[in-house]
């Protein structure tokens, strides 16, 4: 069995799925390509994890039709409070200084799953192939052939990596990246709280890393809910993931404090390692590096999907404006002017978020007092804190039609 296509994407995870979908609403032949079973990845042990969906993340999700069926689960950011540790200094985000419309919203990630598959299931121009091992690649001038694990083969034009930090793509295809380790672990779960969290977001810094606490939408067994996103050593994870639960909802109350009253945890604890990745270039002769195969950041801003699907909105509209002029799609000069889209944005933002962390990931007197002066100072400076604000809704540069929320 074989099959031709204009782009193959291999990795069917958030950046990947929702790059099938724009590409094959706007008349693309897509083929899909996943390890995963698709149904595994609905299921809470699969991934505990929330995302925060900023606004032009929004408006894509929009134009590709899949913010409909994620209405229900989606919580409005409304406001953002930002503190470090017991500090009375602090920087304060408010919706209302920009407008109506939320700063982003928080989103389960198995809940864009389940919107995600509902979508590509009805597009024509896709097939989906999972779960299914990809065996091996050829490129050659004209395209590329894909050998699967059950035996049928792929011709594209063009080959898109999605397959996550530790892509075997980028490394088949030789591309190098700065890596290091930061020496911390992301402790992921749900917590439950007896007072409403009226749609604030807070960022506590604390000597070990940020401690965010992300509003979700209420449940009707649990009541109230909160994403916790707690970054710890990555020494004492382990003896944290150990606890009761009674102990470790002692530990969420003791870095948080009282605000929203009594709180426990609930469900499962997750854990993911976090380090710094970059690839040194995004694309090789009819091959395309999209999210975390591309680039890895640390969670302090919480943009790792949104830079992700980034790429996607950017890639998406330079191969449909291709395909449009007849070009081809894996050609160097159309993949030259995706990297140049976006590799530059990608650095900034990866570096800043490196430096935040090294900045409030400590507890040096001279360091705490500078960046504590500092959020103060900016908390005053109307015209500064809505820039940043915009900078965190991802409204600022120049945005693909995705992103401004036009079809391709």
């Amino acid at each position: 069995m074989s099959e031709r296509v204009d782009v193959a994407i291999v990795g069917g995870g958030m950046v990947g799925g929702t790059l099938a979908a724009a590409l094959a609403q706007a008349g693309l032949t897509v083929a899909l390509i996943d390890r995963a079973d698709p149904a595994a990845q609905f299921e809470e042990a699969y991934d505990g994890r929330t995302v925060a969906i900023a606004h032009a993340t929004h408006r894509l999700m929009q134009a590709t039709g899949l913010w409909a069926r994620l209405v229900p689960h989606a919580e409005p950011i409304l406001d953002i409070r930002v503190s470090d540790g017991l500090s009375l200094l602090f920087l304060h985000y408010d919706h209302r200084d920009l407008g109506e419309d939320p700063l982003g919203y928080i989103v389960e990630n198995r809940a864009i799953r389940r919107a995600l598959f509902a979508r590509l299931s009805g597009l024509d121009a896709l097939s989906v192939r999972a779960p299914v091992d990809l065996e091996r690649h050829i490129v050659m001038p004209e395209g590329v052939v894909l050998t699967l694990a059950d035996g049928s083969e792929i011709a594209a034009s063009l080959l898109v990596a999605a397959d996550g930090s530790d892509s075997a793509l980028r490394r088949l295809a030789g591309i190098a990246s700065t890596q290091w380790d930061y020496g911390q672990t992301a402790i992921v779960c749900t917590m439950g709280h007896e007072r409403p969290h009226r749609g604030v977001a807070h960022e506590r810094f604390l000597p070990a890393g940020p401690f965010a606490v992300l509003p979700m939408t209420d449940d009707p067994v649990h009541g109230h809910r909160s994403s916790i996103v707690w970054t710890e050593k990555k020494a004492l994870a382990p003896a944290m993931l150990a606890l009761s639960d009674a102990d470790f909802s002692l530990e969420l109350h003791r870095r948080f404090g009282p605000w929203l009253g009594a709180v426990r945890v609930v469900g499962g604890r997750w854990s993911y390692p976090l380090r710094f990745a970059h690839a040194e270039t995004y694309i090789k002769p009819r091959l395309a590096l999209v999210g975390d195969a591309a680039h890895t950041m640390h969670p302090i801003a919480g943009q790792g999907l949104n830079i992700g699907l980034r790429d996607v909105a950017a890639l998406a509209e330079v191969l449909v404006e291709a395909k449009r002029l007849g070009l081809d799609l894996g050609s160097p000069a159309v993949l030259e002017r995706y990297q140049r889209w976006r590799r530059f944005d990608n650095q900034v933002l990866l570096s800043v978020t490196d430096s935040l962390n090294w900045l409030f990931s400590n507890d040096l007197p001279p360091v705490r007092l500078l960046r504590d002066v500092g959020m103060a100072a900016v908390n005053r400076m109307a015209p500064l804190k809505r820039l940043f604000m915009r900078h965190a809704m991802g409204v600022v540069g120049e945005l693909p039609r995705l992103l401004r929320g036009e079809a391709l």
